[in-house]
């Protein structure tokens, strides 16, 4: 919503036709407190932007909801994106103005795979403040009493630790295991540790000619080592549906390792405060690229958006028209995502009139993102915001996963999750061989709309 007014001392030099003012929306998963203070330093220097309001949705319905919202246009002006949804957004997202930002910015600034996720024939379509990768959480107290001096770099490290954290009694029941790994539906985040397992073997699994290509010889040494874990015949068995699912067994003390993302470490440590664990860099293959896997948000604008001319105008002053109104909520909307996400040199940004194109340069008394990633305890989407985390003890391992992180194009990620899920079942089950589930797999994926 916009409204004449005129403003004085800003800065910027006001007249009838080129002064307004925006009232934007983001909708997002997070509770508002990660947003209060950015949103409040951005209005006091940004005469052209009102209120800024946040709304939380569940993020069990958020998609949906989303989604509906914006086809009925009285959705958001801005929103958080899964950085797996980009494709079924696409047409639902003004990317970013030309005015508000470069490519070479936009690349320079954030790891690299954002840009392979966000952006498509050179058109911006969103922003993040973190992004979140794989790690390995590891119980201190269960390495100690192995005789396990540190975590293992190597998945060749880790199987080796595997036969020295297992503890599997005479009637084959495990009673401690050493990593979450080879099921699918009791391990949080399986088809997030498959997919970048069989990155790390070397699949590409991206798009040729519209079809993934999963169903490879390095996708099916991935599947084979994965759910070799759950194979009571191998010598790594450490797993089986039986077990609690793999957070619960981890604060519970009877999981030597898991795979996760960072979100998961508040939750471990309410579980569990007394629990002693760490984190450490996902194991790679020896001899191999490193490489990681993200599951992270950005915030794009959205197109559809029904538009009206506040009544509380003062009388007089003529508002924008409809088309008007439209481009400067998009603009002072990339101009606010921006603030929050790019790098500010000397702590100072340049916000930009929207009608007349002038600008004008404000002091900034904090970095909008280094102060989201305090206040949140994730771990960051910018370079030099990484080499800060570095020395976090608890974040260092995720943030710099961000810089080897790799993605891959999915049309339907919720559906190719169930697929992935029922291909490690039906490997487990010896329903199928692997290359076997891998050709089925891949078949579906490009059924559902790759």
């Amino acid at each position: 919503m916009l409204s004449g007014l005129l403003f004085s001392g800003c800065g910027f030099k006001s007249t009838p036709t080129e002064v307004y003012r925006v009232k934007l929306e983001v909708w997002g998963i997070l509770d508002s407190d990660a947003y209060t203070g950015l949103f409040a330093e951005y209005r006091k220097i940004n005469p052209y932007v009102g209120e800024i309001n946040y709304r939380k949705l569940p993020i069990e319905t958020y998609k949906e909801d989303l989604l509906n919202a914006l086809a009925a246009g009285n959705g958001p002006d801005i929103f958080m994106l899964r950085n797996a949804w980009r494709g079924a957004f696409e047409d639902k997202i003004v990317p970013m103005p030309n005015s508000a930002g470069t490519e070479k910015l936009y690349r320079d600034s954030f790891v690299d795979v954002v840009a392979s996720d966000f952006i498509k024939d050179g058109k911006i379509y969103a922003a993040p403040l973190s992004v979140d990768s794989l790690a390995l959480y590891y119980n201190k107290d269960l390495f100690n009493a192995a005789g396990i001096a540190n975590p293992p770099a190597t998945w060749e490290e880790l199987l080796g630790d595997v036969r020295k954290l297992n503890r599997i009694n005479q009637f084959g029941v495990i009673d401690q295991s050493a990593i979450a790994l080879g099921t699918s539906k009791n391990i949080n985040r399986s088809t997030d540790v498959l997919t970048v397992l069989m990155f790390q073997m070397g699949s590409d699994m991206n798009q040729t000619q519209g079809s993934a290509r999963i169903a490879d010889e390095n996708s099916r040494k991935a599947l084979e080592f994965y759910t070799q874990f759950a194979n009571i015949s191998s010598g790594f068995y450490s797993w089986n549906p039986r077990l609690h699912y793999s957070i619960d067994a981890f604060y519970e003390n009877t999981l030597g390792m898991m795979i996760n993302y960072s979100w998961k470490y508040a939750e471990i440590k309410q579980k569990n405060a007394k629990l002693n664990f760490g984190t450490a860099p996902l194991p790679q293959f020896s001899g191999t690229t490193p490489v990681n896997f993200p599951n992270y948000w950005g915030f794009a604008v959205a197109e559809n958006k029904m538009t009206e001319v506040d009544p509380s105008a003062p009388a007089g002053v003529p508002a924008p028209d409809l088309k008007k109104q439209n481009y400067l909520r998009v603009h002072e909307a990339w101009q606010l995502i921006n603030y929050m996400t790019l790098p500010h040199p000397d702590k100072t940004i340049t916000l930009q009139n929207g009608i007349t194109g002038m600008t004008k340069s404000f002091s900034l008394s904090f970095d909008p993102a280094k102060k989201y990633l305090e206040t949140t305890n994730q771990p960051a989407a910018r370079r030099d915001l990484i080499e800060w985390q570095k020395n976090n003890v608890i974040l260092a391992p995720f943030a710099t996963g961000n810089l080897i992180a790799k993605n891959w194009y999915q049309g339907n990620p919720e559906a190719v999750e169930t697929i992935f899920s029922e291909m490690i079942d039906s490997v487990n089950n010896k329903q199928q061989g692997a290359y076997e589930a891998l050709n089925a797999a891949a078949n579906r994926v490009n059924l559902v709309g790759y």
